[in-house]
């Protein structure tokens, strides 16, 4: 199974500035490829249909390689060669999934918003005490040791990322599934925004972003976002009054607009951060009881989005990432994990006596049966229709 791993990085000055500089290539590699194909499509429109409709991947970085690289743009020898390679052919695979219908059309990326990534050259990339080497970066600092690999065996995909505060290394590698002995409990997870999961075992884990801590950081970005908007109204305005008018000079985010933005990212980044490690803990939790299954329910969150009250709540709450690590922390363990149709009535279904309760309503939170009179919470209930569940 093929698993990913994401380690902290301690580099130098001259490494981060380098690290900049090939997030800098590879975003530009990106957008001349979308660039290029938005070119060639308007050249092919404008010829009444005649000609190349797009561009290849290869094309580009022929053109890239033999006209611009060796003239306009010798910066790009600054960095490894796979790093313009690799933002190309990402660019190239954002077409195709778009083409597909299996993604939204790519976007241009932005210095200022999208976060700072690049790829290494997993051919050149080595495990070393106390870092790794890498291509044209040399030997970099890490705050834990890769992961070991056999002797013939390669990391898959490495990137090197920024979140903002500091540089990360995400490699994949391959591991064995684990042949730990389980027990024979069907357990069935509901997901919820009262509380983030409700096991069939009575388990409840809570809503993160109900604790004091979490309240006291969006009260925060709340205040520092006032701020900015604040700052960015005044520098209009300075802009407006103050603008000669001979010289019409642009208007430019001044430093303390930069500040306040950098300042809304790390608060961002907190949260997330927090967010995803309460995550890790629940799910890591949940598969160390052993059960032989885990059954959840799929659920339609760009359905459940539309509803305005709850989908900020929804947002957060992530119920994707939740599903994937259960799924794949499942297939480590030797799990079997079962998804249960959308439409499967598990909380109109009554799990002592099987009655279905059509006219159940979002705001009842006690389950009521008109047939057997069980009382019961009405996210334990489908808990336990899900751990009840026979697949057909």
């Amino acid at each position: 199974m093929l698993i990913t791993k994401k380690i902290r990085l301690k580099p130098t000055t001259e490494q981060e500035i380098l690290f900049r500089k090939s997030a800098g290539v590879s975003r530009w590699a990106y957008n001349f490829f979308l660039g290029e194909n938005e070119r060639i499509y308007r050249e092919h429109i404008d010829n009444g249909k005649v000609g190349k409709k797009s561009i290849s991947e290869g094309d580009v970085r022929k053109y890239i390689n033999n006209v611009l690289k060796p003239t306009t743009h010798s910066w790009l020898k600054e960095v490894g060669s796979n790093v313009m390679k690799q933002g190309a052919k990402d660019a190239s695979l954002a077409l195709q999934r778009y083409f597909k219908g299996l993604s939204g059309k790519p976007k241009f990326k932005s210095k200022h918003k999208d976060r700072p990534s690049f790829y290494v050259n997993y051919e050149s990339l080595s495990r070393k005490q106390g870092g790794f080497q890498g291509e044209k970066i040399g030997f970099v600092k890490t705050s834990e040791a890769l992961p070991k690999l056999n002797k013939n065996e390669k990391y898959s995909n490495p990137r090197i990322t920024f979140d903002g505060k500091y540089w990360y290394l995400s490699v994949g590698y391959e591991v064995q599934e684990s042949t730990v002995e389980l027990t024979d409990e069907s357990l069935g997870i509901d997901l919820g925004v009262k509380d983030l999961a409700i096991c069939s075992n009575g388990k409840v884990y809570k809503n993160i972003n109900k604790t004091q801590r979490v309240k006291k950081l969006e009260k925060k970005l709340k205040r520092e976002q006032r701020k900015l908007s604040r700052k960015i109204e005044n520098n209009i305005q300075s802009y407006k009054s103050n603008r000669n008018p001979i010289y019409k000079r642009p208007l430019k985010e001044c430093q303390n607009i930069q500040k306040q933005n950098r300042l809304i990212r790390n608060i961002h980044r907190k949260l997330a951060n927090i967010r995803q490690n309460h995550l890790h803990q629940i799910t890591t939790e949940i598969v160390k009881t052993k059960p032989s299954r885990i059954v959840m329910e799929s659920l339609n969150v760009s359905g459940m989005m539309k509803n305005k009250h709850l989908s900020k709540a929804i947002q957060q709450q992530k119920f994707y990432e939740f599903k994937r690590q259960i799924e794949y922390k499942s297939k480590l363990n030797g799990i079997e994990f079962i998804q249960v149709d959308k439409f499967y009535p598990s909380s109109k279904t009554c799990s002592c006596c099987g009655n279905v309760k059509k006219d159940l309503k979002l705001s009842d939170r006690m389950y009521k049966c008109d047939v057997c009179g069980l009382v019961i919470d009405r996210d334990y209930n489908a808990s336990i229709n899900l751990a009840n569940y026979e697949v057909i």
